[in-house]
């Protein structure tokens, strides 16, 4: 399945994510990032962590609303991904 990744670029974004979203079609890319939350989210999300040259360490299938996800050490990047990217 392919995914369009938009980057958290600034504070709004990385803020936001894709809370208050149903039926999400992207994706959402955050740099010098290990831990994430799932507040506000309407929809469950899959989560993939990876290192400093994006090889990727760990993957999250269909976190659901209202979690706190941290990721292992070595992480420096999280994608969050629409539900059922993973499989």
């Amino acid at each position: 399945m392919n995914v369009k990744v938009k980057e958290a670029k600034n504070f709004k974004d990385r803020l936001i994510g894709l809370m208050f979203k149903k039926n999400i079609k992207y994706g959402m890319f955050f740099k010098h990032c290990r831990s994430i939350h799932t507040f506000f989210m309407l929809d469950e999300i899959d989560v993939v962590a990876t290192d400093k040259n994006n090889n990727i360490i760990k993957t999250y299938k269909r976190v659901k609303p209202w979690r706190i996800l941290v990721a292992p050490k070595p992480t420096k990047n999280i994608y969050e991904l629409p539900k059922g990217t993973l499989k």
